[in-house]
């Protein structure tokens, strides 16, 4: 009779537990997540919507967009996108994800601007050409966020993209080897000392491999990266949507070492 009720009562325990747990989980509020986008030489209309639903669709988040572009085509890469100009722009969000192609803007202050919330904690997702972004600038602050400067890119063409540190959690799921077809592979010119590379592909302009998925600590920042992206193509592979989801997890504290969402952090059905 004992062992029958210490068996019920050890069940119900276990019951009771996995009810509170699911509840817990079914309680976590979705990661804010505030994408900036637009510029110059990309379909930004439709990556939006690609990013947004994509990832959406692998983990529990809510989307704030921010598509913004010059009004003459002839300012598309000098362009100031205008939440930056507010001292706190990032207020409210849980991680941004920049999307952005402004490589001619030259304002120090404006540039460090967007750094300086990322520099204090704010977790950050570094996609394509979010990596040119803002190097005209005379400032280090910008490429020192996303990991590296980079300042040139090869011509678009296949890249075999290997995947060098297999056993991070951002990396679990990611292939030893991807055809990642018709993009750009950037070219690392410095990585900055918290730059950590986890995907490579081979330059033939300089005849070395370069890093094209990283992560990256500035200040108490959590940043990842990559520099693929250039065509819609291959943000709607399946890959590349996994790689950034993981990504944008693993910056905001939210991967597991196996690389799943946290409890909670699952896409909601």
């Amino acid at each position: 009779m004992k062992k029958l009720l210490l068996s019920l009562l050890l069940t119900a325990t276990v019951g009771a537990l996995l009810v509170v747990r699911a509840a817990d989980s079914a309680s976590v509020k979705p990661l804010r997540v505030l994408m900036v986008c637009g510029g110059c030489c990309h379909d930004y209309e439709n990556q939006k919507k690609i990013l947004s639903a994509g990832l959406s669709a692998r983990a529990n988040l809510e989307f704030t967009i921010v598509h913004e572009d010059a009004a003459d085509k002839k300012d598309e890469r000098t362009h100031q996108v205008s939440i930056y100009k507010n001292a706190d722009w990032a207020k409210g969000y849980d991680v941004v994800l920049h999307n952005e192609c402004f490589g001619a803007v030259t304002d120090v202050p404006f540039v460090d601007g967007i750094a300086k919330p990322h520099f204090d904690g704010l977790p950050a997702v570094m996609l394509h050409c979010s990596t040119h972004s803002y190097r005209a600038a005379a400032t280090d602050e910008w490429r020192k966020c996303v990991g590296q400067k980079s300042m040139s890119h090869e011509k678009n063409r296949d890249l075999l993209v290997k995947n060098v540190n297999p056993t991070h959690p951002v990396m679990q799921g990611f292939p030893k080897e991807w055809l990642d077809p018709k993009d750009e592979l950037y070219k690392n010119e410095v990585l900055y000392d918290h730059f950590v590379p986890l995907g490579e592909a081979f330059g033939e302009d300089t005849q070395k491999n370069h890093a094209c998925i990283w992560v990256n600590t500035y200040g108490k920042g959590r940043v990842f990266g990559t520099t693929l992206g250039h065509n819609n193509a291959t943000m709607e592979d399946p890959v590349y949507l996994d790689l950034v989801a993981r990504g944008l997890l693993w910056a905001c504290g939210k991967l597991d070492d196996a690389g799943k969402p946290l409890p909670g952090y699952e896409a909601k059905p």
